[in-house]
């Protein structure tokens, strides 16, 4: 729909008159609570997007138009005792009044649900005095409450679109920063602590900064995310998501399910396989729906195009190509992190450091050096990035599965490690012997320019986090990445190595992702959802 006149909604009346004050409800059932925060939101778009109708008509409000984000709020006298702090997460740190807002609960719905779901059970008293939902302090903005296909500012001439601000709230930087992940928020005197890591504000801000970067819609995005810096293993993966996608549930050949890293029988949990511009291919067999069709393939791929290859309970994957560098790490992270996935994996080529390395082996993280600088002021250097065990052993289980290696001639193909990550491409140029003294004092075994950012993101917003890299060339050796060399080794290396990331995911997936958030990430003070 590309008439915001059209999206804003079809009211009679200009505008909705300024709500009363309703007071907060009280709920000791999730799902009651859940539809109490579906109500509220859904009230406060609606009064957003009729105004918005009688704006661009060209009718003026008496005043200013204003609706805020639902909110949660629980309130606790007591500590947990030892034996319940156990938990990672779903649980208050300690007594006082404890608030979030909340968007968008058509898409974080089942996971608003669980979150409500443990606070009840954790807190004893909570099943007592019950959720508290109601209307927020923070203003919702005109711009986070349109459909996703309403394009406002080509509709007004450049006066309306400057008065814009007067009448409607937009969005402010200063509500969006990330000092509750940081660690640094301290709420003002009185004020409620905070209840997750993300307002309202900041998610919407950040789903819409996934469309643009991705060219996919968040509701297409999977809960295990791959990252990749190179585009060859974004053509295999495509090739083997059109491919399930024609093969009729129960049909898959073993070959495909093989190479998708699935045990017999898992491919047919997969439904749908989404490319950038949304272009959506269901699973042969399966009932199409009327969304299917609204995708349309761009004239040009977006920064970071995303590919998901769906399951009906979003525990399928989703494959970004981040390109190059540092700098797309940390922006794509930045976003995906209000999505809340279970895990996300780094697979890419990295630069070998050591001589007894091939072109061809892998490398398996376990530490990081990290010369990336752009989350140097919201992770100090001094923070280390831990080894996930859960992560590292799924990792090491699927090269061992897919390569058919053990013992030594595993350890001989794939070696445990630490990656530095630069953000200087050319650092083969810099005077000798500066770079390679650093690598060798910090005992590095590869070399890239995304994966400690990766990494540091995921320890910063509590996504569990893992990498293994594969050695394309070795530059302090004498071994660079020319073109012969390259397509010989993307034909032996890129199938297997996305096959292992694969298989990878279904060993995370058959954990259960009550293992893979555990205590490592959480701080002294961690806010209770997850």
């Amino acid at each position: 729909m590309d008439d915001p006149a059209q999206a804003a909604g079809s009211a009679e009346a200009p505008f909705l008159p300024a709500p009363a004050e309703p007071g907060w409800e009280t709920h000791d059932d999730p799902e009651a609570a859940l539809a109490a925060v579906q109500r509220l939101y859904q009230q406060a778009v609606e009064r957003l997007r009729a105004a918005l109708r009688a704006y661009l008509e060209g009718r003026d409000p008496p005043g200013r138009v204003r609706a805020c984000y639902p909110a949660v709020r629980v309130q606790v006298q007591s500590a947990l005792n030892e034996a319940e702090a156990r938990f990672s997460h779903g649980f208050l740190a300690g007594p006082g009044v404890y608030e979030t807002s909340l968007t968008r609960p058509e898409l974080f719905g089942p996971y608003l649900r669980r979150q409500f779901e443990l606070l009840l059970r954790h807190h004893g008293e909570l099943r007592r005095s019950g959720l508290q939902i109601g209307p927020g302090r923070e203003p919702m903005p005109i711009h986070f409450a349109l459909p996703e296909q309403a394009h406002l500012e080509g509709t007004l001439d450049p006066l309306r679109r400057a008065r814009l601000r007067d009448v409607f709230d937009l969005p402010d930087l200063a509500a969006m920063d990330d000092g509750i992940a940081n660690g640094s928020h301290e709420p003002a005197p009185g004020a409620p602590r905070p209840l997750a890591l993300f307002t309202a504000p900041r998610i919407d801000y950040s789903l819409h900064r996934l469309r643009h970067y991705t060219g996919t819609l968040p509701e297409h995005f999977q809960n295990f995310v791959l990252f990749t810096n190179y585009a060859f293993y974004v053509d295999e993966f495509v090739r083997l998501g059109r491919a399930l996608m024609d093969s009729p549930v129960g049909e898959a050949e073993a070959e495909l399910t093989e190479r998708l890293g699935l045990a017999p029988g898992q491919a047919d949990d997969f439904v749908a396989f989404v490319e950038p511009g949304n272009v959506l291919h269901r699973r042969r067999g399966l009932t199409l729906q009327p969304a299917d069709f609204l995708g349309q393939a761009p004239p040009r791929l977006p920064q970071m195009p995303a590919f998901h290859l769906m399951r009906s309970d979003r525990s399928g994957i989703t494959l970004v190509n981040i390109g190059v560098g540092p700098s797309n790490a940390k922006t794509i992270t930045d976003h995906v992190a209000v999505l809340r996935p279970h895990a996300w994996l780094m697979l890419g080529h990295c630069a070998g450091l050591r001589t007894t390395q091939q072109l061809g082996d892998y490398v398996l993280a376990h530490g990081y050096v990290r010369e990336d600088h752009v989350l140097d002021e919201d992770l100090p250097l001094w923070v280390p990035i831990p080894p996930l065990a859960e992560v590292q052993q799924a990792l090491e289980g699927a090269v061992a599965e897919v390569t058919r290696m053990q013992g030594p001639a595993l350890k001989q193909l794939m070696r445990t490690g630490t990656v530095a990550s630069t953000d200087n491409r050319n650092w083969e140029l810099l005077p000798h012997p500066g770079p390679e003294r650093r690598f060798s004092q910090s005992r590095a075994i590869a070399l890239d320019m995304e994966s400690a950012t990766i990494a540091a993101n995921g320890f910063r917003f509590r996504v569990p986090y893992g990498t293994l890299l594969c050695v394309s060339d070795k530059p302090l050796h004498g071994e660079l990445k020319l073109p012969g060399m390259a397509d010989v080794f993307y034909r032996q290396r890129v199938q297997q190595h996305l096959q292992i990331g694969l298989r990878a995911v279904e060993r995370l997936r058959a954990a259960g992702s009550a293992s893979l958030h555990s205590r490592k990430l959480r701080s002294f003070d961690e806010v209770a959802f997850q």
